[in-house]
């Protein structure tokens, strides 16, 4: 159990050297008792003590008390920066929340001149997600930069794990917090977390107190409660305390995903923290575009935004017109969140990172006019196929495909087949045995193919394939993402087919095994039923044959993803198995009946001939 400080002296004995090191002058009873917010009769009594060990004389601090005061010194400060901060989408796609300008001021720049003043120049910033938006802030203020590369893939105790070492009597700090007013001081007594009062419910962390205003415990969410907010400090007891438990638990997975309060909040006991109370208006967090804009009328108008640029473009209207922003989805591929202009609600998708080298956007741009044109997909508003946003009207109250609804499950494949039979061309192709050998080629850099029987299954694939060219079943404009997650079903049963991401020319069942492949509902009695909606009529042998090949080459397209994902060290889970399952389950079969169609079809030209 640590000690409560990290010096001896006592607290109401800190406050009287604090606030004469501050004046450096001399300084009367009521005069350290308006400064140090103590009662006159607190300070008479901290006053003798100090006086009798030699910290005060005539009323000024000596070098004895300097001495006495140096253990409380704040030697450095760590700011936060590493963040994606998706709630402040749009904006934080285009750059990080703390080099947002604000009231006149850039965010981390403003806490960087407060921290000088302060006297603290050792500062550390740890920076990940858009790093290279900082780095000037080593040469204009000489701050150190630290770069965590797993920002995207760990909670923020990943940032504090880099500078652990670093820790001592320490300010940890978030880039995007905003302080009216400096809460920085050159002499802290003890560890605490900063915390404003919040009148009726909330969905912050609340704090529990105990004697000496000790923080006990937290709970996300309450009411009429004091919540952490702002930033925070590290006593040096407290440093080594926490840099000896994150070293405990960094390894384990269940901490990944974990906050550094939350590993505090899980080790409480081990730890003296108080809290500090600030008057409301001092601290201010932006969880959103609009709570910003409410601090600051003028942010809208001033900021410089692409994406906002891109949304007056295309709706004519003005910045202050754009609200209620919030995201919707953040991922590999897409970064997408929902505005309003008036009384019309909308999405704006911006690429997410790399994504040019995974998506053509020009096919996929052709696909949603496409699309459009079909009635397939009535969201879609506009966008730019070189810089990969779009814009598209947002649908409230909607859900995914529900393939066990017969009548929906028919709508989506009727939908496919006005798609194929559209007569359109799409500058992109798409074939799942090709990408499957462009896998294979990824895996084998991680070396030799060992999985039992993949050589078996590659060669049966081929064979398969080679049937299937042959039956000359078109090449038409395909969805590529065909299955229920890119299905939007209003409240009224209206039907739209979004993210058109890989769209392309693939052959004509290469949707159906798509939807057969990666719907778990999709069992063998739905798929015959999706086929003959498809079709409008009962499969021919021939036409089921083809169909449910796809279904064999989209499961192993995906079986080879798998294990290059998994090869990567990403766990796939069950999918693994699920995509090899489609892959082999009928694969047998369909060659006999391909092979046993070959041979009657030759033996027919046979007796053919001889006749």
């Amino acid at each position: 159990m640590p000690t409560t400080n990290v010096g001896t002296l006592s607290e109401p004995q800190f406050n009287i050297l604090t606030a004469l090191a501050k004046t450096d002058a001399p300084l009367t009873q009521r005069a350290l008792s308006e400064a140090t917010g103590m009662s006159l009769g607190r300070v008479n009594t901290a006053t003798r003590e100090c006086e009798a060990a030699g910290y005060i004389n005539d009323r000024a601090i000596t070098n004895a008390g300097r001495e006495a005061l140096d253990p409380y010194r704040v030697t450095g400060a760590v700011i936060m920066a590493a963040g994606l901060s998706s709630r402040f989408a749009p904006i934080s796609y285009e750059r990080p929340k703390g080099t947002l300008k604000v009231r006149g001021e850039i965010l981390v720049e403003r806490q960087i001149r407060q921290l000088h003043e302060a006297g603290i120049t050792n500062i550390t910033l740890v920076v990940g997600y858009k790093k290279e938006y900082f780095f000037y802030l080593a040469d204009k203020y000489g701050v150190d930069i630290v770069v965590n590369r797993e920002y995207a893939t760990r909670n923020n105790n990943g940032s504090l794990w880099l500078v652990k070492d670093r820790l001592d009597n320490t300010y940890v700090c978030s880039s995007d917090d905003y302080f009216t007013t400096n809460p920085f001081e050159p002499y802290v007594y003890k560890s605490y977390y900063s915390a404003n009062y919040v009148e009726g419910p909330t969905d912050e962390w609340c704090i529990k107190t105990g004697p000496a205003d000790r923080i006990t415990g937290a709970t996300v969410g309450g009411a009429d409660a004091w919540v952490m907010l702002g930033h925070v400090y590290f006593d040096r007891n407290f440093s080594a305390t926490f840099r000896e438990i994150l070293e405990r638990v960094y390894d384990k997975p269940e901490t990944v995903s974990k906050l550094w309060e939350s590993i505090y909040l899980d080790h409480i006991k081990s730890f003296d923290m108080v809290i500090r109370r600030y008057p409301d208006g001092i601290i201010h967090e932006f969880d959103s575009v609009d709570e910003l804009r409410s601090f600051d009328p003028l942010f809208m108008e001033n900021v410089d935004s692409e994406v906002f640029d891109h949304i007056v473009a295309t709706l004519g209207c003005q910045k202050s017109d754009i609200r209620d922003f919030y995201p919707l989805k953040q991922g590999i591929t897409n970064l997408s969140c929902h505005f309003t202009v008036g009384d019309d609600e909308y999405v704006y998708r911006h690429p997410g990172i790399g994504t040019e080298k995974i998506v053509d956007r020009s096919a996929e741009f052709a696909g949603l006019r496409l699309a459009a044109e079909l009635g397939i997909d009535d969201t879609f508003l506009t966008g730019d196929p070189a810089a990969g946003w779009k814009i598209s009207r947002f649908v409230r109250d909607v859900r995914n495909l529900d393939v066990t609804r017969p009548e929906e499950l028919k709508a989506a494949m009727e939908m496919d087949r006005a798609l194929h039979s559209s007569g359109r061309v799409l500058d992109r192709s798409f074939d799942f045995v090709t990408e499957g050998l462009r896998y294979e080629g990824l895996l084998k850099a991680f070396g030799p193919i060992d999985v039992p029987g993949y050589f078996e299954l590659r060669d049966k694939i081929l064979r398969l394939k080679a049937f299937a060219d042959t039956d000359g079943f078109e090449v038409v404009p395909s969805h590529n993402d065909f299955f229920p997650p890119n299905f939007l079903v209003d409240k009224d049963g209206k039907i739209s087919l979004i993210d058109w991401e890989y769209a392309g020319m693939s052959d004509m069942a290469a949707d159906f095994g798509t939807m057969t492949v990666c719907t778990a509902e999709m069992t063998r009695e739905r798929a015959d039923a999706a086929l003959e909606y498809y079709l409008g009529h009962a499969p021919s042998e021939r036409e089921a044959r083809h169909f449910f090949a796809y279904e064999v080459f989209a499961g192993w397209c995906w079986y080879l993803w798998a294990l290059v994902k998994e090869a990567e060290g990403d766990d796939v889970g069950e999918w693994l198995y699920i995509y090899y399952s489609h892959a082999t389950r009928t694969l047998d079969s369909l060659l006999a009946s391909y092979e046993a169609a070959s041979a009657s079809g030759a033996q027919a030209f046979k007796e053919g001939e001889l006749a």
